[in-house]
């Protein structure tokens, strides 16, 4: 039987927010997980309680669903992900993110809204840092947004491999 093309294969990435700063980007970006049956990392320190109400807002009632893990700090992030592509998504890298498809089992990684990702965290992993296009001019999309493209951009790169 084939798949219906509406509904999502199953799948093996991740999402990781390192020190997210924001609530309702952080509950737009759990509700994505959980619609895309995606995992979500989020790596201490927050800008925010997981109680806050605006991060159950944006989160709506997707949140129970959510496959959380909560990382106190990016060593134990990195140490918990040891075995596992991590995708770096900065607005630092030279890469476009068209040139690196997805792989099963990929973590998709961004920064804090503030700050990014750590310099030292982009010097370790060159070769899958990358960039989402967008006009010389502007500074950097948002968080959530940038998790929306990202994400896809991935189940489609895993998705053409399927059929």
């Amino acid at each position: 039987m084939t798949p219906s093309p509406l509904i999502l294969a199953p799948h093996r990435l991740s999402v990781a927010l390192l020190q997210p700063q924001i609530a309702p980007n952080t509950g737009n970006v759990a509700r994505l997980c959980v619609a895309t049956g995606t995992a979500l990392h989020l790596v201490r320190p927050m800008g925010f309680i997981l109680s806050d109400r605006q991060l159950k807002r944006s989160a709506m009632d997707y949140w129970p669903r959510l496959k959380l893990t909560v990382h106190d700090d990016t060593s134990a992030f990195l140490a918990a992900m040891q075995n596992t592509r991590l995708i770096l998504f900065t607005s630092k890298a030279t890469r476009s993110f068209w040139d690196i498809p997805a792989e099963e089992g990929d973590c998709l990684v961004f920064g804090s809204e503030t700050t990014g990702l750590p310099l030292s965290l982009i010097a370790q992993h060159p070769e899958t840092s990358i960039r989402i296009p967008q006009q010389p001019e502007e500074r950097c999309l948002n968080l959530s947004t940038s998790v929306g493209i990202g994400l896809y951009a991935s189940l489609a790169a895993l998705n053409r491999g399927r059929i």
